[in-house]
């Protein structure tokens, strides 16, 4: 069993001791978590940032069904990435491609609000497995280079996580095809993550064009729903509660299964 612990610091400096200690394990953040082997990053979730599993599936590079039959049979052995191309499911160059656009776009968020607020679990291990480490030292790179970017489009970075709603009169026809179909997807409900995912488009590729869409006054961080009172087994509107998430059901499991 391990043993989690908390840390003080920043994110970014506790990856850095990490790395140097040649550390495996999971570090957890307010919005994210980072997986490292011998002190590199070898996976990155986030709530806010599409799984690679709805990647690779709703991309169509992937079926359901060979997505869930690999995290079945190798999952528990930390080598679902490895199943996926000894299957012949996807090609190594594919998922290596695919892992680190999700690996990069999740580490965005889960630095995004730097905190205290941090646990180290020694010896975790996700159960994708490594494709490609990358160095934590080129993960915070890219993150810095993606904040940056996304600053000089629009320096509000609530767009990246809120729900998002349409100014009256913005029209998806009067944009570029990709811009358009981007906007076609804000509903007053849907936040980036969301939307990437309904797109089957990486998230960061989705955040230039939702900053775009606020730079030129189209979207706007939707307000927040009335509060009301909520009584068990419902919702805030008295409605009984959706479904839960079937992937989030999964990551919780997983963290449950690594303590």
């Amino acid at each position: 069993m391990t043993t989690a612990a908390a840390t003080d610091g920043s994110a970014p400096a506790m990856l850095g001791s990490l790395a140097a200690d040649r550390a495996t394990g999971a570090l957890s953040t307010e919005s994210g978590v980072f997986y490292l082997a011998a002190g590199h990053v070898v996976h990155v979730e986030s709530a806010y940032s599409p799984d690679l599993g709805d990647l690779l599936t709703r991309s169509g590079a992937l079926p359901a069904d060979g997505w869930w039959e690999a995290v079945e049979q190798a999952g528990a052995r930390h080598r679902v990435g490895r199943q996926l191309v000894d299957s012949g499911r996807l090609t190594a160059g594919a998922l290596e491609l695919c892992h680190l656009g999700a690996l990069f776009d999740a580490a965005y968020f889960a630095l995004a609000q730097d905190t205290a607020a941090l646990r180290f679990r020694p010896e975790a291990l996700h159960w994708f497995g490594a494709v490609r480490p990358v160095p934590v030292a080129g993960v915070l790179r890219e993150s810095r280079r993606r904040r940056d970017l996304l600053d000089r489009i629009w320096p509000d970075p609530a767009v990246d996580t809120a729900p998002l709603t349409r100014v009256p009169g913005a029209d998806p026809a009067d944009l570029p095809p990709r811009r358009g179909r981007t906007l076609a997807r804000v509903d007053g409900a849907s936040t980036a993550a969301q939307i990437a995912s309904a797109l089957a488009c990486r998230t960061f590729h989705t955040l230039v064009e939702l900053r775009r869409l606020a730079a030129d006054g189209l979207i706007t961080p939707a307000p927040p729903p009335p509060a009301a009172s909520v009584h068990p087994g419902t919702g805030a509107s008295g409605d009984a509660w959706d479904e839960p998430d079937t992937a989030l059901l999964r990551r919780l499991l997983d963290a449950l299964e690594a303590l």
